[in-house]
C-alpha cells in the first residue's frame, strides 16, 4: 500500500521578504506656461524579481538604465505610478505617509557618495544614532550605541566625537553603514556603495556587508555597473535595460553563460586578456546610444542596439520567459 503523506507534514516554500510585480515610477514631462504634461520618463517600467530573506540580489546595468530610481521607490523617495511592492505582505506602493513612516525602520539604505550623505554639521555620534533616538529605541545611553556601531564596522570607538571630514572616503561608507544598521531592519538598498572607493577598499566594505549580513540576516539589493564586484556579494542578479529588467537568475550562470544579447554585451565590456582577443571582445560591444527613457523604442527596447535582431522584435515587447535556471525578456528564448 502506498504511503499517506499528511498535508501539514508538506513545509511550504518560503514566502519572499520583499515581491516586486510589474512596477512603474514614471516621471511627468512639464511644458508651457501651464505646466501641461506632454509625455513621462520611465525610469522604471514593468518590473518584477523578488528577494528571500537573508538574500542578496544583484542589480546590474548601464548608467541611466533606472537602478537608482528602483531602489529610491522600495525606499520611498520616489512614488510608484502603478504595480505592486510587498513587504513582509504588506504593499508598499499603497501605504500611506504614516504607514510607511512605521515601516521605515525595517527598511534602509546606503547612498554611493559617502560624503554628501553625512551631514557635515553633526558629528558622527548625532549621525549614526538619530534613528534610533526618533524612534525611541535608545537604552541607556547614546554614546554606548554610537561606540557599538563603530565597533561593529571596524571604526575606532572614540571616533564617535569627530565630524565627517576628518575621514576617508572608506571610512565614511563604514559610518553609512553603521547609520543604516543602527536601527536593525531586515531589507536594505546599497545603492552602488563602493563604486566612488579604491579597488582595496572596496573589497573591505564588500567583506563587511556580507558578514553584517549574516549576523543580522539581512537582505540587500545591491545595485551596482559592476559585474565583478557583485559577483562577490550577489547570489542572484538582474540585469536591467531601459527601465525593465531583461534577465534574472543565479549570478555564475549568468556570468559564465549570459543569456540575453545586452546581458553579453555588458560582460563583454569588461576587460579579460586571458579569455579573449581585444578584437573579438570589441565585436561583441553593444553600438550606438541608448534611447532616451522618455521615447522607449516600440517592441523590445533593446532591438535598436541589439546584434541578433529579429522581425518580431520592433514589433513585439517580449515578455519574460523561463530558461533553464533563469527568466530572460528575449524572443531568443520563445
Amino acid at each position: 500500500m502506498a504511503q499517506i503523506i499528511q498535508a501539514d507534514s508538506i513545509s511550504a516554500p518560503p514566502s519572499p521578504l520583499l515581491d516586486v510585480k510589474d512596477l512603474k515610477t514614471w516621471f511627468p514631462i512639464q511644458r508651457g506656461i501651464f505646466s501641461k504634461i506632454v509625455g513621462h520618463v520611465r525610469a522604471v517600467d514593468r518590473v518584477t524579481f523578488s528577494i528571500q530573506k537573508g538574500e542578496t540580489l544583484g542589480l546590474v546595468g548601464e548608467s541611466g538604465c533606472g537602478k537608482t530610481t528602483l531602489g529610491r521607490t522600495l525606499i520611498g523617495l520616489e512614488t510608484a505610478m502603478e504595480g505592486q511592492a510587498l513587504f513582509n505582505g504588506r504593499d508598499l506602493v499603497t501605504l500611506s505617509s504614516r504607514e510607511r513612516r512605521h515601516l521605515r525602520r525595517q527598511m534602509q539604505i546606503i547612498f554611493q557618495d559617502p560624503l554628501s550623505s553625512l551631514n557635515p554639521r553633526m558629528n558622527i555620534l548625532d549621525i549614526v544614532t538619530e534613528g534610533i533616538a526618533q524612534f525611541k529605541m535608545v537604552e541607556g545611553g547614546r554614546e554606548d550605541h554610537a561606540k557599538r556601531l563603530m565597533a561593529e564596522v571596524g571604526l575606532d570607538k572614540e571616533a564617535i566625537y569627530r565630524y565627517p571630514h576628518e575621514f576617508s572616503g572608506g571610512q565614511r561608507q563604514r559610518i553609512n553603514i553603521a547609520r543604516a544598521i543602527s536601527l536593525r531592519p531586515d531589507f536594505i538598498v546599497c545603492d552602488e556603495p563602493v563604486s566612488a572607493l579604491d579597488v582595496s577598499v572596496q573589497a573591505q566594505v564588500i567583506n563587511l556587508l556580507m558578514d553584517l549580513r549574516k549576523s543580522h540576516g539581512l537582505s540587500y539589493l545591491f545595485i551596482s555597473h559592476d559585474l565583478s564586484v557583485v559577483s562577490n556579494i550577489a547570489g542572484r542578479t538582474a540585469v536591467m535595460y531601459l527601465g525593465t529588467i531583461v534577465e534574472q537568475g543565479p549570478t555564475s550562470d549568468i556570468i559564465e553563460d549570459p543569456l540575453h544579447p545586452y546581458t553579453k554585451a555588458l560582460i563583454a565590456a569588461v576587460p579579460d586578456p586571458g579569455k579573449a582577443k581585444i578584437g573579438e571582445r570589441e565585436e561583441r560591444l553593444v553600438k550606438g546610444e541608448t534611447p532616451s527613457p522618455a521615447a522607449p523604442p516600440s517592441g523590445c527596447r533593446f532591438h535598436t542596439r541589439c546584434p541578433d535582431i529579429m522581425d518580431i522584435c520592433p514589433r513585439v515587447d517580449p515578455p519574460d520567459f523561463s530558461h533553464e535556471t533563469r527568466l530572460v525578456r528575449c524572443h531568443l528564448y520563445k
